[in-house]
């Protein structure tokens, strides 16, 4: 497949309003994801929950879909090659990916995926240099590197001292990072002329039930027959990581790719772990010190010079 290049956004587009309530809507939401999956982790077997979370949210998007008369049309007229680029992104996005950070986070504190998923902001600005024309100025590595560094501070306790077993810490490592490769690659399809030209809704719809039947496969082969805990925690948490962290939130974010563009976009990934720090100090009682404070001013003027030096 072709992956052909973009025009590169507008400067006002990427400051609109709406851009920055979707920015915000987005960071909000998956900032309150990682205390909820890693809770699902010892209930039902990772696959299953990631199975479950995208077959509910693919479901939803397709019902509302065919509620609309536009996106009904949209559906009926979508062609092979569509459904051939939807199945693409639904593995990478929705199985692959998933799959990797729900194993992952078996092996690493939340914290520390979290930090590992804000690296996101690199092979998005890479791939969009190579795939879709755009230029990466000092000012974007030199912001980068600034919250990466903040990152490292307020995430340092984890990278030294949180997990015992070396094995254990380069497995979940491995797992992360093939995770944010995987949803990297998809952001990156989604700013091609090929993914803008999809309907969002339908297309979100499609790639979340495509991948759902293959997570059931590899959940099943993996793990045995479908397995469910009946609780109102488990429950719960699923309907809120299927309608608001992927109904809604994967909604807002692939606007913001097609918008401004994957490198800009990935940013949200570098505030989610700094919403995490901060519902970990409200229910896991976590405690902050000197480095994780300033880490956190370091990552905000990171993301400001970075995001003033996106081409």
């Amino acid at each position: 497949m072709i992956i052909e290049p973009t025009a590169l956004p507008t400067s006002d587009r990427a400051i609109s309003p709406l851009v920055v309530a979707q920015f915000l809507g987005v960071t909000l939401i998956w900032g309150s994801t990682w205390i909820i999956i890693h809770s699902q982790l010892a209930a039902v077997p990772a696959a299953w929950s990631v199975t479950y979370r995208f077959l509910i949210a693919g479901v939803v998007l397709l019902l509302a879909s065919l509620v609309s008369t536009t996106s009904r049309y949209q559906l009926r007229t979508m062609k092979r090659a569509d459904h051939g680029f939807v199945l693409l992104v639904a593995l990478l996005q929705f199985s692959f990916n998933f799959n990797l950070v729900y194993r992952a986070q078996q092996h690493l504190t939340s914290g520390l995926m979290a930090l590992l998923f804000a690296l996101l902001i690199i092979p998005n600005a890479a791939f969009g240099a190579i795939f879709l024309g755009q230029r990466v100025t000092r000012r974007f590595v030199l912001g980068s590197a600034i919250a990466i560094g903040g990152l490292v501070l307020v995430f340092g306790p984890d990278l030294v001292g949180g997990t015992g077993d070396r094995a254990v810490l380069l497995t979940g490592l491995g797992l992360g990072l093939g995770s944010i490769l995987c949803a990297s690659i998809a952001n990156v399809l989604q700013a091609t002329q090929r993914g803008r030209a999809l309907p969002l809704a339908p297309m979100l719809a499609l790639a979340m039930i495509y991948g759902s039947v293959f997570n059931g496969l590899y959940a099943w082969m993996t793990a045995g027959p479908p397995q469910i805990e009946p609780s109102a925690g488990y429950i719960g948490g699923l309907f809120y990581l299927a309608i608001v962290a992927s109904v809604m939130a994967f909604s807002l974010y692939y606007r913001l790719l097609r918008s401004i563009g994957p490198a800009a976009a990935a940013y949200t990934s570098v505030l989610v772990p700094i919403l995490a720090m901060g519902l970990s100090t409200l229910f896991e009682g976590y405690i902050w010190t000197a480095s994780a404070a300033a880490g956190v001013a370091l990552v905000l003027a990171g993301m400001v010079i970075a995001l003033r030096g996106r081409a």
